[in-house]
């Protein structure tokens, strides 16, 4: 019903927005993640993207600050037992971009801590969504497979998954990082290092 909302930020806090749209105020749920990115834009012009929940106890409507985010809400969400509070603890604690590293990496640890999600879920999410995100990824699931199967030793290395999206932030593609990420000394644990030997790579 509603695909965004474009209007002032007259109140958040740590999990809700409430955005002016022409004199009418939409309270929307957000994650922890969207919340600080609009730390700054109180009294301001905001656009979130939304997502209405229905259910027989009430309406919630969800905020997302980028198309992304509410598209890992969508995906997580129609994983069998992942309610959209779920899938907001998650997008709480992982960017979409960390978190499509983790399924595609199969790093159930690092979905399993946001708050309120278990082993079981993280490994439910990871077997229904893995090569949905592996295909969107990577262009393909033969590339997927081949890339995740090299850089599976090295990628669920929290440092190295840090790098990892950094550097896709950054505009490199995932192909390409993940190639050259996996010719760093595996002992190299900062991530600011990491990613400064990673450049040099990219630079040749």
């Amino acid at each position: 019903m509603f695909y965004y909302l474009n209007g002032e930020l007259a109140y958040r806090d740590i999990s809700t927005c409430v955005i002016d749209c022409g004199g009418v105020g939409y309270k929307l749920t957000v994650s922890f993640i969207t919340s600080e990115s609009l730390l700054s834009k109180l009294g301001k012009q905001v656009k979130l993207y939304t997502h209405l929940a229905v259910r027989e106890d009430g309406i919630e409507m969800f905020g997302f600050g980028s198309y992304e985010e509410k598209e890992c809400f969508n995906r997580l969400t129609s994983v069998s037992g992942i309610g959209p509070k779920a899938a907001m603890s998650i997008l709480s604690t992982m960017t979409p971009e960390k978190l499509a590293v983790a399924i595609c990496t199969d790093d159930a640890k690092a979905i399993a801590k946001s708050p309120g999600i278990g082993a079981k879920s993280a490994a439910r999410i990871i077997l229904e969504l893995k090569d949905k995100m592996s295909k969107e990824m990577f262009g393909s699931t033969d590339t997927a497979k081949a890339v995740l199967s090299s850089a599976s030793s090295f990628v669920s290395n929290s440092a190295i998954s840090e790098a990892a999206e950094a550097l896709a932030v950054l505009g490199y593609d995932r192909n390409t990082v993940l190639s050259v990420l996996k010719g760093i000394d595996p002992s190299v644990s900062d991530v600011g290092e990491i990613i400064k030997l990673a450049l040099k790579k990219l630079a040749r």
